[in-house]
């Protein structure tokens, strides 16, 4: 599976993309990054930008993206344009919570950033990228600006405009060209929250704290409604499956992994509350 390191800052690609051709801009989007491959028994492998995912065992906050992929990747529709389904990597954001807190409602799990092909040997470009996930069943990521001549960009003097995903101002743009090059250039608003959120020595919460803050009432309710639209049973077990992608998704990503609250704790730390939850509402 190919990997991708992360984009460079825009003062050290400058020359490369302003010096001519069209740009595209897309909203940089502060989460998690994700690639992922099919298989040619259908399994999709995944992982973040620095290694694989063990199979069943992701990091907590992307179990929603993983979930996300799984059910929505339109797998014949890939096998029909492509001889060898593993010649082709994707990459893309997974939503979950790190320096900005999105309306989690209406931000979709996986936002489709990039396309590499082995057959082509290169990463496609993203007019390209972009239909590529749409016929896919995915979302990509949002264009600010499409076909923008390079030497009509001005990195220093660009006004970000409001975020897709949140009521509030894009964390910053990614810069690129029709040929493959890519930068980020970042809003200085959100480049001040992040190092102090890089800094911030507060401990991770317990489970139960956790719990507590997220799986209200109200976020239970929407679960519960949403597995019924599907026709699936509203039994404590799926409502807690749902709840902890939920938790682990909108929770700021510094309280799970080494150190924080693990996928068995929460799991224990939710199950009387919904239990509790699907009881006063007489669902089971």
């Amino acid at each position: 599976m190919k990997s991708r390191p992360p984009l460079p800052p825009i003062d050290e690609m400058r020359d490369e993309l302003l010096g001519g051709g069209h740009l595209w801009l897309q909203e940089y989007v502060d989460g998690g990054a994700l690639r992922f491959q099919l298989r040619e028994d259908g399994a999709i492998r995944f992982g973040d930008r620095e290694r694989a995912f063990e199979p069943g065992d992701p990091p907590l906050p992307y179990r929603h993206a993983l979930a996300h992929v799984r059910e929505n990747l339109d797998r014949q529709a890939l096998r029909d344009a492509v001889a060898d389904v593993g010649a082709v990597t994707f990459f893309g954001v997974a939503t979950h919570r790190k320096s900005i807190d999105y309306d989690w409602a209406r931000t979709p799990p996986v936002l489709g950033t990039d396309v590499w092909s082995a057959t082509e040997k290169s990463f496609l470009p993203p007019d390209r990228v972009e239909q590529i996930f749409r016929r896919l069943g995915l979302a990509p990521v949002n264009a600010v600006r499409k076909e923008l001549r390079a030497q009509d960009f001005d990195p220093d003097a660009y006004e970000f405009p409001a975020s897709e995903w949140y009521d509030g101002p894009m964390a910053g743009v990614v810069v690129r060209s029709k040929t493959g090059g890519a930068a980020r250039l970042l809003a200085p608003e959100f480049r001040e929250a992040d190092e102090s959120a890089a800094g911030d020595p507060a401990p991770a919460e317990s489970a139960d704290a956790l719990v507590e803050r997220h799986a209200t009432d109200r976020r239970l309710e929407r679960l519960a409604g949403r597995l019924e639209e599907q026709g699936r049973g509203v039994t404590a077990e799926t409502v807690t499956e749902r709840a902890l992608d939920a938790v682990a998704r909108e929770a700021p990503a510094k309280h799970f992994g080494d150190g924080g609250v693990d996928e068995g704790a929460l799991r224990s730390a939710l199950a009387p509350r919904v239990r509790g939850f699907l009881d006063d509402r007489s669902w089971e």
